[in-house]
Order: C-alpha cells, then structure tokens, then sequence
C-alpha cells in the first residue's frame, strides 16, 4: 500500500535549513500495522504527515496504493485522502463546537453521502466505539479516553483503507490506553492498514513491524509479528 524511494524532507528558513527525513526507504504491506519510533525531533511526525499526504516531500517519490503521490498539488492530494486515509491525533483534534455526533459526521459531509446514509453510518460507528450514549455532548464534557474513540469514530467512519496514529494514547491513562490500543487491533484484524508513530514500547508490542528512526533516516526495522497474527493484549 504505502512504498517510499529515497524520501527526503527539508524545512528551510531565510537563515537555516533542517533535514527532517534523509533518503527514507520504508513499505507497508496492505493489512499491516506498523509502528514508528525514535526520539523527539527524529522525524517520526514528519514521515507521517507526507503518508497522510498532508505535505510534500523535497525529494524522492511516494507511492500509495501503487500511483506516485509525493508531488501532487493540494487539491489532488485532498482527494486521495478523502474516504482513503483516517488520522487519530494525540490531542484528539475534535471540534469543539461540535457535539460528538456532528464530529463523527463531518467526514462524511466532506464526502457528500446523503443525510440519511450518514446518520445510519455514525449511528453505527458509534455504538461499536461504545460512545453512543454521548452522541449530543460536545467534547469538553468528555473524558479523555471518551474523546480519542470519537477521535477513533470520526477516522474509521468512512471506513478507510489507512489509519495514521500520531501517539494515540500519548493523552490518556493506562486503562483508556490499552483501550484504544485493542480499538485499533481490533480495526487492524478486520483488514485496516494502520500507521503508528509512538514512544511506548508498550503500544508498539501491537504492531507487526517497528521501524526506528534518528536523526531523519531509518535506523533499524524489526519484525515482530506476521500480518494476521495479531493476538488481542
């Protein structure tokens, strides 16, 4: 699904330039679920916002779903993302003036699916994310574990073939951590492709594969599980 060749990332200002990603060669295999590690400032959030086709690479290619992406202008790359790419974001990213149910739609809207096709939709993922019972409440009136499965809701309710997980559980405790990590297992069983950047050894346990960045390259790689044998944890 997901293949880069040489990918290269350069933030430049009048007085400085800094290589965030250097000649990265990653895949990703469809069903897969792959984690992302290494240090602050390693790139790890960098390489995922060019996945999510959120920005451009400075040089190098970027295949998704076998076409070449990494140079496309804003408006086809906003297109690529619609219905195909889901993100769960740290901070959760809801919208505050939004109930949960209005959050949760969004997408959708963005995808023109007719009103009543999209209350079944969000009707439905919200009761798999067991947060159907706040469907009117707005996010400061929910707890944090609460607000990542509507974060979680709003990224799979188109249903996607990719989820880009930027520390999903970096906010949470302990317990709303191990589950959001089995929400996402979970996905990733039922033939969803997930992403995952993380500094916990624990959440990156879940993936099949953990790919270690520094210093903008790709240190190592190792395999931890076959795509398919993921167990529940």
């Amino acid at each position: 699904m997901i293949k880069t060749e040489n990918l290269t990332k350069v933030f430049r200002t009048e007085e400085i330039e800094t290589s965030a990603l250097n000649k990265v060669n990653i895949h990703v295999e469809r069903g897969e679920f792959m984690a992302i590690m290494g240090p602050s400032g390693c790139g790890k959030s960098t390489l995922l916002n060019v996945i999510g086709l959120l920005d451009n690479p400075t040089a190098g290619r970027y295949f998704f779903d076998g076409a070449e992406v990494g140079n496309m202008k804003e408006k086809n790359r906003t297109q690529i993302r619609k219905g195909n790419i889901g993100f769960v974001f740290q901070s959760f990213n809801l919208i505050d003036e939004l109930n949960v149910f209005e959050n949760v739609e969004l997408p959708l809207i963005y995808l023109k699916i007719k009103a009543r096709e999209r209350k079944a939709m969000v009707e439905k993922v919200l009761e798999r994310m067991k947060i159907s019972h706040r469907r009117k409440h707005f996010p400061q009136q929910l707890s944090g574990g609460q607000q990542q499965r509507v974060a979680i809701a709003r990224a799979v309710v188109a249903n996607p073939k990719l989820i880009l997980a930027d520390e999903p559980t970096g906010n949470l405790d302990s317990k709303n951590g191990k589950e959001v990590m089995n929400l996402l297992t979970e996905l990733n069983r039922e033939g969803t492709t997930i992403v995952m950047v993380t500094h916990s050894l624990h959440d990156s346990d879940y993936a099949h594969r953990i790919i270690n960045l520094f210093d903008g390259m790709v240190l190592t790689e190792q395999m931890k599980k076959e795509i398919g044998d993921l167990a529940m944890m």
